[in-house]
C-alpha cells in the first residue's frame, strides 16, 4: 500500500505553526504510519486514517456539521480511508456522500488540521485510533443537505458558534484556525 503521500501531506503540515497538542498527534501519526502498511484500511487493529472535510461557506463565517448517529456528537464530515491513499479525495468523497451537496471544493490542498482520538469499542469492533487528516472544503450554504443515516441531523452553523455545540479541543482548534482568517 502506497503511503508516501500521506506521509509527503503530514510532514508539510508539521513544518508549519502547530499548537503542543496538533504537532504530538503529526508526529504520533506519522510514526504509525511508517510502522503500519495496512494504515489505510479498517482491518488494523490499533487504528486507521481517516479523512475529514471542514466544509466552510465561501465568506468562511459558517461550516456544515454532522450530528453523528453513533457517537451523539456535533462533528465535521467524513469517514474512512478505506484503502485510498489521496486523503483529500476520502474528505472530498465523504463530504458529497454524507450532505448531498454535489459542489464541495478543496480550499487548499494541504492539510488544515491533524487529530489524534480514540473510538470505544462497540457492537463487536473493539476500541482504536482514528488518525484524522483534516482539509478545508467550500459549498454554497444554499444548496440543499440531505442527511445519510450516518447523521441524526446537519447544519450550517456559525463557525464561532461550534465550541457550543463541541467544545472539543480539536473542534475549538479549527474554529481558532478559521478566525484567524478573518
Amino acid at each position: 500500500m502506497h503511503r508516501a503521500a500521506v506521509l509527503g501531506l503530514l510532514r508539510a503540515h508539521r513544518a508549519g505553526a502547530l499548537s503542543r497538542e496538533e504537532a504530538l498527534a503529526v508526529e504520533e501519526t506519522i510514526a504509525f504510519v511508517e510502522s503500519h502498511a495496512d494504515c489505510l484500511l479498517r482491518s488494523c487493529a490499533p487504528g486507521h486514517l481517516t479523512g475529514s472535510a471542514w466544509i466552510l461557506s465561501p465568506d468562511r463565517r459558517r461550516t456544515l456539521l454532522t450530528l453523528h448517529r453513533k457517537l451523539g456528537k456535533w462533528l465535521q464530515l467524513g469517514g474512512h480511508a478505506d484503502g485510498d491513499p489521496d486523503l483529500l479525495a476520502v474528505a472530498l468523497r465523504e463530504a458529497r456522500e454524507e450532505s448531498g451537496i454535489a459542489r464541495i471544493c478543496a480550499v487548499d490542498p494541504g492539510l488544515f488540521d491533524m487529530d489524534r482520538h480514540w473510538i470505544p469499542g462497540r457492537a463487536g469492533t473493539p476500541g482504536h485510533w482514528h488518525y484524522d487528516l483534516r482539509f478545508m472544503l467550500e459549498a454554497d450554504p444554499s444548496e440543499p443537505v440531505t442527511a445519510t443515516g450516518e447523521s441524526r441531523a446537519l447544519s450550517w452553523v456559525d463557525v464561532a458558534g461550534v465550541p457550543a455545540l463541541n467544545p472539543e479541543e480539536s473542534m475549538a482548534r479549527m474554529v481558532r484556525k478559521t478566525l484567524a482568517l478573518w
